[in-house]
């Protein structure tokens, strides 16, 4: 019951955010819960657990009882006769009846210290598995802001065709006009067709685009083919995208000290180190301890049950001491393959600060250019939008022919595209090296 209740609160939680357009926020609350490897990596660090609860185990003693139960069978046995007065009585009995039980008990008090460093080890671990759950949420976040934003910037470099494809329309239309009145030269109708052609094809090609772009979010997000989805965010205003760009070298710094993968490859140090402490423990000696109680009993005896129990009642306790003297290399592999560990987790560590400094470098960069050329390309944007106006003009009136207007348009369509790159480009790389130093994506 409990089962169908989580998996009917699923279901209405998928319809409700599919009756809406998402916000960034909704994918990537939605994200968090529902991404199969996010999932798998909180499973992980349930399977740590166990583990740590299962070295703590080793601390406590072992009891085990055991009991065996078996049937005898003697087929030369003598016979037995007893004389009672005048009396003659003769037994033999081939078959009999055994049974036997033990109550055992195992200590061990001290092997070097490896069970309480085992434990350490696997806290470590656990850790260890914590922060690589918190990097796939990360990982996750990181590109649900990519592909949200080249969504948003599809949609906007879409309208912006649909608007050339409007533009392209209305010139083949006047241009049809014009040939039919004698104005124009049907060579210069085809021009325009062509025209009308590219725009239609660029206009497809943005919605293609734009459901690829769709399709690869709803996979990081889990929805099947059947839910709709689409997204709800702003178009980001000239102050989202000229905001301060942060410093990359404040930036790394910031990153150091929160980003998991950095924790992740220090504790692995730290573990490295353990696992050789715990490696040199296996040259020390164990101690141990151990108890046992038992008894059996037999059908053959003349004895009773409770009465054999009673006598054959044995018990016993001792101390082992056990010291390595040859184990076959054992202790030697396993403390020079706990050194070379050591070793790659600390290149491990350095690796991966080499790369978050060149992943925030080139955010840094990437921001820095795209706001640049942003404010580049709205001026040109400017300029050419009022070109084509002029061009068009002049065409409608048969001032200009169509080799000016094309060559008009592809300069519109050029500005417009560089201006819409640029500026989510300067948009997501800013939000995302923000995002490095610890703070959320806000689009």
């Amino acid at each position: 019951m409990k089962v169908k209740t989580i998996f009917l609160s699923l279901l209405c939680s998928a319809s409700a955010f599919a009756q809406q357009a998402w916000t960034l926020q909704d994918c990537l609350d939605y994200a968090l819960k529902h991404n199969i490897q996010v999932q798998k990596n909180r499973i992980s660090e349930e399977r740590g657990e166990v583990s740590l609860w299962q070295d703590k185990g080793a601390l406590f003693p072992s009891l085990t009882f055991n009991t065996n139960q078996g049937v005898g069978y003697r087929p030369f046995t003598e016979v037995i006769s007893v004389v009672q007065g005048d009396q003659v009585t003769s037994t033999r009995n081939n078959v009999t009846y055994q049974g036997t039980y033990g109550l055992n008990a195992n200590v061990t008090l001290w092997n070097g210290g490896i069970n309480y460093k085992n434990i350490k080890a696997q806290e470590l671990q656990n850790r260890i598995a914590n922060l690589t759950t918190e990097q796939s949420e990360l990982n996750i976040q990181e590109q649900i802001a990519q592909l949200y934003v080249q969504i948003m910037y599809t949609k906007e470099a879409k309208k912006v065709n649909e608007m050339l494809l409007s533009t392209a329309q209305s010139q083949y239309d006047r241009g049809t006009e014009m040939m039919k009145q004698g104005q124009m030269a049907k060579a210069d109708v085809v021009q325009l067709e062509a025209q009308l052609s590219s725009a239609q094809y660029s206009v497809v090609n943005s919605e293609t685009q734009l459901a690829n772009y769709k399709r690869q979010l709803k996979a990081l997000l889990e929805l099947d083919l059947s839910t709709p989805f689409d997204v709800s965010g702003n178009i980001p205003t000239d102050e989202q995208v000229l905001a301060v760009v942060p410093s990359a070298q404040e930036a790394y710094a910031k990153a150091l000290e929160t980003r998991p993968e950095i924790k992740s490859a220090e504790l692995s140090i730290e573990a490295a180190d353990m696992q050789l402490d715990i490696a040199k423990r296996g040259y020390y000696p164990t101690i141990g301890a151990s108890a046992s109680l038992g008894s059996n009993h037999t059908t053959g005896s003349s004895n009773g049950w409770g009465e054999q129990m009673k006598t054959n009642l044995n018990m016993s306790a001792g101390l082992n001491f056990s010291v390595p003297i040859f184990d076959n290399r054992r202790n030697q592999s396993n403390v020079r393959s706990a050194k070379l560990q050591q070793l790659s987790s600390k290149l491990d560590l350095q690796d991966r600060k080499n790369a978050l400094s060149s992943t925030i470098e080139q955010y840094w960069l990437n921001a820095n250019s795209g706001q640049q050329n942003y404010i580049a390309a709205k001026s040109r944007v400017k300029s050419q939008e009022a070109s084509y106006e002029l061009l068009n003009e002049q065409f409608q009136n048969g001032l200009k022919n169509t080799v000016d207007v094309l060559q008009g348009r592809d300069n519109v369509i050029s500005a417009e595209q560089d201006m819409l790159q640029s500026k989510y480009m300067a948009l997501l790389n800013m939000q995302l090296l923000k995002f490095y130093t610890g703070e959320r994506i806000e689009l």
